[in-house]
């Protein structure tokens, strides 16, 4: 009975909230992720080098772009990180990343990154929309989708449909279906627990900072 009932709440959840339909992690056009790319698709990656391939390989999963920088600049200079990150990147959180992780993203100086605070909180539905119709203020359409490509809207676990959630990296049916399962969460609390009896800590860290109860 339990169980029927939890079913019918999840059905009337996602019923209630299938019209958002702008998926809450950037579109993505080619940027890879260095918590789920293979050793091949690192290997592509122009600069990184065997020894930083294995280096992000053996460190990950990172949290934020700023802590595989921190392993990146141990090798690089800025300008050669740049050239990484046209490549490789860890989206950021567009309402509560730094200054100094959005500037890391190619090409996005100190006005582009006031631009990008200036309009938080972008969280709501519909808030890729409106990083779009705000940053195109700017920059051409073709500039927003790729600075598009580098950032995420956290995403509300009680609400999110499924197709947000797939564009969490690495995030496939099965995960999402996890995610779903366990609906209503109360807490951020019991999203880990129920969450880490499929994944170790450190990969329920890194799907945390991808969803909020706010």
């Amino acid at each position: 009975m339990r169980r029927t009932g939890k079913l019918l709440l999840t059905a009337l959840l996602l019923v209630g909230f299938a019209t958002a339909v702008d998926a809450q992690v950037g579109t993505n056009q080619g940027l890879l992720n260095p918590n789920v790319a293979t050793a091949e698709e690192l290997g592509s990656v122009p600069g990184l080098g065997a020894d930083l391939e294995a280096a992000v390989l053996a460190g990950r999963p990172f949290l934020d772009i700023a802590s595989l920088d921190a392993l990146l600049a141990e090798s690089l200079t800025p300008d050669q990180r740049s050239s990484v990150y046209r490549l490789l990147w860890i989206p950021i959180d567009i309402d509560r990343s730094s200054q100094e992780s959005i500037l890391l993203i190619p090409g996005v100086g100190a006005r582009m990154t006031h631009e990008f605070e200036e309009y938080r909180p972008y969280r709501s539905s519909g808030a890729l929309a409106r990083f779009r119709r705000e940053i195109g203020k700017y920059v051409a359409d073709d500039e927003v989708a790729r600075l598009e490509q580098y950032i995420f809207v956290p995403m509300n676990l009680n609400t999110a449909s499924e197709d947000d959630f797939m564009t969490i990296p690495g995030v496939g049916r099965r995960m999402t279906h996890e995610f779903l399962e366990y609906r209503p969460y109360g807490s951020l609390d019991q999203f880990r627990r129920e969450i880490g009896k499929y994944v170790d800590d450190a990969e329920v860290a890194r799907l945390e900072r991808y969803m909020t109860l706010d």
